[in-house]
């Protein structure tokens, strides 16, 4: 195993990188090699395997995808290389990456996702192409159903690429991972990457299984939060937390931002939508119970700025490049302290500034105390929002909003199970 050591390479082509590929880098905007590429790409293109750590923002997609395009340049063929991510998201972003970057090299890609049509996609792995991006799940789905034809070109990949390794070598993986895994059997010229801002004791067990193996870890008082991050918290009572929300969000100070408010749970997300946009607000959702057009959809308003709030799940946590995030909420804590690092990654990205706000009850004293061990900083107190000020200006406005929006989505659901029924009784 080797540790990397930063070097003073300045330029994509001084890591190796080809002409064409630098000049993709370069209409990209990407001029100069981040820490993990320059320690990642040259190793890669050694024929190394890697894993690789670094906080978000730092260019890891670009660490694996550009000597995987630059090896495909000197001998395509077949499938060359899977990328295996948690979420579909991720799965799109990445795609656009390998798009953006493999434009002169005509690149062809396949996206195996949920939510999706199967046979369509079938149909697109049969023709072989350069790079598969995949959530492990439905290609699991595509390894039991759609016949050898369809997989043979897995079991001669070159490149297998496991981005947020640590999320992906969790329980709820393990089954669709295993089943993908035993179809890309080990060759001897394969190279397998792992990519993540946490370097889990899971993620380094895996390496004495690799061939020569090259890895690159930030140190781990460094790797979870940039210092360019303002870390605050609200303590506030359970029951009246969307109105401490909204009076947060419409301050003056922070009516203009965009802001990403990360929940547990999917039913939460719906609500809070609701709620802003009753109050004028623009917002949309993100989370797992929507179709993977309205995600789409909801991602590109995001970007685009037409919603400035985006209410979301952990769907939304990791790897996702949305410049314009300024703020940060966490309207509930997660239990892990890498989920919060993930979520508040989202900010303050690529040397930019950032904000977050911890939404403190009774209830989470302590996962605030193991979130704050975990990134070695101790957060302060969001002094802007007051109690006297929510209950001036928020407190009775939001509390009919969110009555409004339960019996909404109470009527909604009785509407769809009383469908249900009488489809079921059809038959």
């Amino acid at each position: 195993m080797s540790k990397s050591v930063p070097g003073k390479i300045l330029s994509f082509e001084a890591l190796g990188l080809s002409k064409s590929l630098t000049e993709s880098l370069n209409s990209m905007a990407i001029r100069r090699p981040s820490q993990i590429q320059i320690a990642c790409i040259p190793q890669i293109l050694k024929g190394r395997d890697c894993i690789g750590g670094a906080r978000t923002g730092s260019g890891k997609t670009i660490a694996f995808a550009a000597p995987i395009l630059q090896k495909l340049s000197e001998d395509p063929f077949g499938v060359f290389a899977v990328v295996l991510t948690p979420t579909r998201e991720l799965a799109l972003q990445i795609s656009e990456q390998f798009a953006a970057l493999g434009a002169s090299l005509n690149l062809k890609q396949a996206i195996i996702v949920g939510g999706m049509d199967m046979i369509a996609q079938a149909l697109a792995l049969q023709k072989r192409p350069h790079v598969v991006i995949a959530t492990p799940g439905r290609l699991a789905d595509h390894i039991r159903s759609s016949g050898e034809e369809a997989i043979a070109g897995l079991r001669r990949v070159k490149f297998l690429v496991m981005d947020e390794a640590d999320r992906l070598l969790t329980p709820g993986f393990a089954e669709d991972l295993e089943e993908c895994m035993n179809v890309m059997t080990k060759a001897k010229s394969r190279q397998t990457l792992l990519f993540s801002a946490t370097i889990t004791q899971s993620v380094m067990q895996l390496k004495d299984s690799f061939r020569h193996v090259f890895v690159h870890e930030v140190p781990s008082n460094s790797i979870s939060i940039p210092d360019t991050l303002d870390q605050k918290y609200l303590f506030i009572p359970t029951h009246v937390r969307e109105a401490y929300l909204v009076s947060l969000l419409t301050l003056p100070i922070n009516e203009k931002k965009s802001a990403i408010v990360f929940v547990n749970r999917a039913t939460t997300a719906e609500v809070l939508k609701r709620i802003f946009r009753s109050l004028d607000v623009r917002v949309t959702s993100l989370h797992s119970q929507i179709s993977q057009r309205e995600r789409i959809d909801s991602l590109g308003r995001f970007r685009a700025e037409a919603a400035r709030v985006l209410v979301a799940t952990d769907v939304a946590s990791r790897g996702l490049d949305i410049p314009v995030v300024q703020m940060v909420v966490n309207f509930d804590i997660p239990a892990d302290p890498d989920d919060y690092i993930h979520r508040v990654g989202r900010t303050a990205r690529a040397g930019r500034t950032g904000e977050s706000i911890a939404f403190v009850t009774e209830h989470d004293i302590n996962r605030i105390h193991a979130i704050e061990e975990r990134v070695g900083k101790v957060m302060t107190k969001y002094e802007l929002v007051t109690e006297s000020m929510v209950i001036r200006d928020s407190l009775q406005q939001t509390s009919n909003a969110k009555r409004e929006a339960l019996m909404d989505l109470e009527k909604e659901n009785s509407g769809s199970l009383r469908k249900k029924r009488r489809f079921e009784g059809r038959w």
